[in-house]
């Protein structure tokens, strides 16, 4: 068993057998491979497992993974095609290649030419794949061969919202001749008059929440039968959200011949009925190989009875390659908190949650996303699909509610060749 604690003045710790030396992390941080995360009784038993407030049971086993480390033998894809190879447009190319786009990732060499020859796709992938790409490529080329093209992407949170049409603008900025490619985010939270006012006009790609986009529809302000092409990001954790009615109604209202593209990062029973549901004879294209990227190094803080989990944080969090961190809670009351009170210490810390509104959450996202603010306080709702570069640590505070949420979590750092870790407080 390998355990660590953090203890006020010493340090105490056995070293595993499977593990040479200490951790890097300092004298916080420790597990066991066999999933015991208290210490030993008297005669030896050990302590039944801890459970999340609320949500399923987790292993705390499955916090722990050590990263390939140089010198270990990693995968190495290669791909089937390069950007050049894909049937669209040169301009298109062109700004593929201006956004700093070498070669395909998995998810894109093996989605991009289905979706351009118009079939449904299943793709299932981990975050951090270049999911994003891997559909607004194809489908701002099929736009560019039909101005009448319109596309309405779901997803689960307005970040992602906003994030999908932050980098649909970044590929459409270098296309110089032909119509101009429009698109509106249309999610929950910001103002809806002023989404009004932008759907007046003709869009190629709406963007949007299902709550929202049901509204809208409602209201008469989008009109499914003009659209002939849908995306689902993200599904399960929308199915997770409880979106499940509003993707029926806003599915059971597009037109019967349609293309359905359906991302999703887990596989249940569930979301196989769903994708029989809604496409029909969809290519599956899978490229999730673990549930947890590789380059991520994943342990856990154990902190002692008697001793407060902020001072553990502080520690850490004053150590100098702590210089991007995500720090996850679990409730919008206990992040704000947190966030203030890391603020209160002398860090740079700011918050996202359902609490703020969509001005002060973008603010937030950009000072952490620019590294003008060292931390960022996050609830799972929130932080879900953001893509922020160069996050060096995520910090689960409180334990998720289930593992997919620890999976999503933990895919914020370590995104496409970079290292990250990620650790979590075991109480």
């Amino acid at each position: 068993m390998y355990q660590k604690s953090f203890n006020k003045g010493n340090s105490k710790f056995s070293r595993p057998s499977f593990k040479r030396g200490s951790s890097r992390f300092g004298d916080h941080v420790g597990g066991s491979r066999r999933g015991s995360f208290g210490g030993s009784h008297s005669g030896g038993q050990r302590r039944p497992p801890k459970r999340p407030q609320r949500g399923e049971y987790i292993d705390f086993s499955k916090f722990i993974n050590k990263a390939v480390v140089s010198g270990d033998k990693a995968e190495h894809f290669v791909p089937e095609h390069s950007f050049e190879d894909f049937k669209v447009e040169k301009e298109l190319k062109e700004a593929i290649i201006s956004k700093g786009y070498k070669l395909p990732t998995p998810i894109q060499d093996q989605s991009i030419p289905h979706i351009l020859k118009g079939e449904d796709i299943v793709g299932i992938a981990n975050t951090g794949t270049g999911k994003t790409a891997a559909f607004l490529i194809p489908l701002i080329n099929k736009v560019r061969l039909n101005q009448k093209e319109q596309v309405i992407i779901l997803v689960p949170t307005r970040e992602l919202a906003i994030q999908i049409d932050q980098e649909l603008k970044e590929f459409v900025r270098g296309i110089k001749t032909g119509f101009k490619i429009f698109s509106v985010v249309c999610v929950g939270g910001a103002s809806i008059s002023r989404q009004i006012s932008e759907l007046r006009y003709k869009n190629s790609f709406i963007i949007g929440t299902p709550g929202r986009v049901k509204d809208l529809i409602n209201r008469g302000m989008i009109r499914l039968p003009e659209f002939s092409t849908i995306v689902l990001d993200e599904a399960d954790r929308m199915l997770d959200m409880g979106f499940i009615n509003d993707m029926r109604y806003v599915m059971g209202r597009m037109p019967k011949i349609r293309h359905t593209l359906f991302f999703s990062a887990t596989l249940s029973p569930i979301i196989e009925k769903l994708i029989h549901e809604f496409l029909k004879t969809p290519v599956r294209v899978s490229v999730k190989t673990r549930d947890t990227a590789k380059n991520v190094e994943q342990d856990i803080v154990k902190v002692k009875p008697g001793i407060e989990k902020i001072e553990v944080l502080h520690d850490l969090l004053n150590k100098k390659e702590f210089n991007k961190v995500l720090i996850f809670g679990r409730t919008k009351h206990g992040v704000e908190k947190l966030s203030n009170v890391l603020a209160q210490r002398g860090f740079k810390a700011e918050s996202i949650h359902g609490d703020k509104n969509h001005a002060r959450r973008q603010r937030s996202l950009l000072l952490f996303k620019e590294s003008k603010v060292q931390i960022l306080v996050a609830t799972d709702v929130a932080a879900r699909g953001l893509d922020i570069p160069n996050v060096s640590h995520v910090i689960n505070y409180d334990i998720p509610a289930t593992y997919d949420d620890y999976v999503h979590r933990i895919g914020r750092t370590g995104r496409g060749d970079k290292k990250g870790v990620a650790l979590t407080f075991v109480v």
